[in-house]
């Protein structure tokens, strides 16, 4: 019997797994979706904590800091991030592509990906923002681009969810156009994350997706299985936004708890009700990742820790 020697057998191996990243995923055929997601079973959830929701306190930040937040006394990067989540027992921890170091690599990526792992920790999920509303050119090539660049980062991460937005109709561009325009790079967009196993969820996020009708409308003409609604809790500023959340929660594939809401009309935000959020998606069968997103004005590292427990006694009952 031939035998091969330890040295060239790794020899051979690193070389064809170098070959192998070089070779482009082709794109995954993708299956007509079904009318909801096909979830039959009871409900599933677990904890996670967004990053954007200490968005004033990472030392890296490609996003516009939030002027009216009181000045930050504690300065985070994302491995501290993974520590915190770890430390308040969550389950993963969602990584907004906001506060990634500008030179952000592949070997920084697999670096978060093993300190994630070893404290015990899943990566949810990240978040990019993007504008789909663009006509062909090259304004849209520039969001495909990175909508591109960050599903493959959260392949490397290990991430099966990438949240991307609709955005709002260009100036001097009616409304259907826009939605159309939406609908053909979302096509564009899950062909390519089809073919690298990551599921888009798109906002409900003001623009052309500030209400249920036109979101849900953009899901089923997209008609894609590796595509769902990115759910917030508190961005539909509707008559009944808690109405409103629950038509869109059989279509969720990732969902951000807010502690505030803040209806039509109403001057002020007020509380959310948790519990009642936790209740429609446990009616809907959902199976996957609630992650808190922290928008108060007040201290995240005060108010996100009780607002974890909360949430922790809600979904683990």
């Amino acid at each position: 019997m031939q035998t091969i020697s330890r040295r060239r057998w790794l020899t051979t191996s690193l070389t064809a797994a170098a070959t192998a990243a070089l070779i482009p995923y082709p794109a995954a055929p993708l299956h007509a979706a079904p009318a909801n997601l096909p979830r039959q079973t009871p409900s599933r959830m677990k904890l996670s904590l967004a990053a954007y929701s200490f968005r004033n306190h990472f030392k890296d930040i490609t996003h516009k800091r939030d002027e009216n937040a009181p000045a930050a006394d504690r300065r985070l990067d994302l491995f501290d991030f993974l520590d915190y989540c770890a430390s308040h027992h969550c389950d993963a921890a969602e990584l907004t592509s906001y506060y990634f170091p500008p030179n952000t690599d592949g070997a920084f990526l697999l670096q978060l990906k093993r300190h994630a792992f070893l404290r015990g920790l899943a990566i949810s999920g990240s978040a990019v923002g993007n504008t789909f509303t663009h006509p062909a050119g090259p304004a849209r090539d520039k969001e495909m681009a990175l909508v591109r660049l960050w599903i493959d980062n959260c392949q490397i991460l290990g991430a099966p969810h990438l949240r991307v937005f609709a955005g709002t109709a260009p100036k001097g561009l009616a409304q259907d156009q826009a939605i159309e325009n939406c609908i053909g790079a979302l096509r564009e967009a899950c062909a390519y994350a089809a073919g690298r196993g990551i599921f888009l969820g798109i906002e409900n996020h003001g623009g052309i997706v500030a209400e249920p009708g036109p979101l849900l409308d953009i899901i089923k003409a997209v008609n894609s299985p590796w595509l769902g609604i990115n759910l917030d809790s508190a961005n539909f500023h509707t008559a009944d936004p808690y109405a409103d959340f629950a038509k869109c929660a059989p279509y969720a594939i990732n969902v951000q708890i807010k502690t505030e809401v803040r209806p039509k009309d109403a001057k002020t935000s007020s509380p959310s009700d948790l519990a009642k959020y936790i209740k429609i998606l446990r009616d809907n069968n959902y199976q996957g990742y609630v992650a808190l997103e922290f928008e108060e004005k007040s201290n995240p590292f005060d108010r996100v820790p009780e607002t974890l427990r909360e949430l922790h006694k809600l979904i683990k009952s």
